[in-house]
């Protein structure tokens, strides 16, 4: 049985929050005026941490429905 699912299944979904990261780095440096350095560690800061709430919700989300399908598959089987 291959145990580790529930480490894809979390990861998989979490991977969102690499891209919402990566893309407010481009963001940052393609749309925003900022004037110093200290004003864009400050952005990427609180980019980082958005991105790991957002990463940690979404990959419990896709736990959650991975664990729910699981469940309700391995429910149906009738052993005999």
């Amino acid at each position: 049985e291959d145990y580790h699912w529930w480490w894809r299944a979390f990861f998989t979904s979490a991977c969102s929050s690499l891209y919402l990261f990566v893309y407010s780095i481009y963001y940052a440096y393609s749309k925003l005026q900022m004037a110093r350095a200290v004003a864009g560690l400050v952005y990427v800061g609180y980019m980082m941490m958005v991105c790991t709430v957002f990463g940690l919700i979404t990959g419990s989300l896709g736990f959650l429905a991975a664990l729910l399908f699981t469940l309700q598959i391995y429910s149906v089987i009738k052993i005999d």
